[in-house]
């Protein structure tokens, strides 16, 4: 690492069963074992990922600042203290990719307007993995994040995304919390054309690793459930006049 100090991206697997060097090269484990400040979203199942990464520890002494979703704005400066004391920090994403559909991109803002250098640190992103594996439109894609709660709105966003999809040629590419999954399965089934291609990636880099494309007409035709495992949802809807 530099003398200068540097807020250092740090992913973290996917799947808690598949070992961080299976997924993590081995550059990112050494910058993530030479670390001693981390900036996480649950301090319990970061020490567990540190532990499996062979960080050498003692875990009590590796200091810890919390930044979630209810971390007000105000309090995300107090935690770039080790970058202002002349020490490196860490981000760490609770899963895969920090600051990328993740609370840490607020801190990635705070250290850029106090001008410290911000280091990436290559791993998996359930985003990009999903696409590569999809077969759907890489050139062209958007990352929509978490599709409403309620059915009736769920599908009218479904509706709109679909929309866009046919008119730029665009990918969608969106999440939901696992035990919602089937439901917004069902409503993606009932909701799109049946030419418009749909995949799903399962448990991404984990044992039971399960992705799949087809059309929406195929889809119905066997409705694999993803149920309640980590899961990432795709659309790419053919152009208007090719609709059937």
């Amino acid at each position: 690492m530099s003398e200068a100090p540097a807020l250092y991206l740090l992913p973290s697997g996917l799947a808690d069963e598949t070992p961080p060097e299976a997924v993590l090269p081995a550059p990112a484990i050494a910058t993530i074992r030479g670390l001693r400040d981390f900036v996480v979203e649950n301090a319990k199942s970061a020490r567990r990922f540190l532990a499996a990464c062979g960080h050498p520890g003692p875990m009590a002494g590796i200091a810890m600042g919390v930044l979630d979703e209810h971390t007000r704005a105000a309090d995300v400066s107090a935690l770039l203290a080790p970058l202002r004391a002349g020490r490196s920090l860490g981000l760490l994403s609770e899963a895969g990719a920090p600051a990328v559909a993740d609370p840490g991109a607020l801190l990635v803002a705070a250290a850029h307007a106090e001008g410290f250098r911000v280091v990436p640190v290559v791993g998996p992103s359930s985003i990009l993995l999903a696409l590569m594996a999809s077969g759907l439109d890489g050139q062209r894609f958007r990352f929509a994040g978490y599709l409403p709660v309620t059915s009736a709105e769920r599908q009218a966003a479904i509706r709109d995304l679909e929309a866009r999809s046919a008119k730029a040629r665009e990918t969608q590419v969106f999440i939901e919390t696992p035990y919602r999954n089937d439901a917004l399965l069902a409503d993606l089934l009932a909701t799109l054309q049946p030419g418009t291609r749909l995949a799903v990636a399962v448990d991404l880099t984990g044992p039971t690793e399960s992705i799949r494309m087809a059309s929406v007409a195929e889809w119905r035709k066997r409705a694999a459930r993803p149920g309640r495992r980590p899961a990432m949802f795709l659309v790419l809807a053919l152009p208007a006049k090719g609709r059937s």
